[in-house]
């Protein structure tokens, strides 16, 4: 049996058994999926940010948003946020050890997309084209 045909039969066994209430992969990744988080994640595994610093980063996202995003990742255990006794207080968000683990997978995600996107792209406008 080739690896690939083992992970499709062990993948059918999970989907067998999946209760979607109970799912820790769409549990965790409904945070992980959206628009925003895996930026951020990715802009603080390079170095400590402090909010302007990513709202500058990230031109396109409302500060809203990106406050909304950060508490997110810090309820998720992802961020860890560090506020400094200055005036105005300055806060510094930082990837947490578990935010860390997340960058190798994260990595081979985007590398992923990286290398697919002229097919996926491709395979949008034909699908587009045969809708019409």
């Amino acid at each position: 049996m080739t690896s690939a045909n083992a992970r499709s039969e062990a993948l059918g066994r999970q989907l067998e058994d999946f209760q979607p209430e109970n799912c820790p992969v769409r549990d965790v990744l409904s945070h992980l999926g959206d628009k925003w988080s895996t930026l951020i994640i990715g802009l603080l595994g390079k170095k400590p940010h402090r909010f302007g610093e990513l709202r500058r980063a990230v031109p396109d996202i409302s500060q809203r948003m990106l406050t909304q995003t950060l508490k997110d990742l810090q309820r998720d255990g992802l961020v860890n946020r560090k506020v400094f006794p200055t005036v105005p207080p300055g806060v510094e968000y930082r990837l947490s050890d578990l935010g860390h683990s997340l960058l190798t997978p994260l990595e081979a995600l985007v590398a992923w997309a990286e290398n697919n996107h002229p097919a996926i792209r491709q395979a949008r406008m034909e699908f587009r084209i045969e809708a019409e």
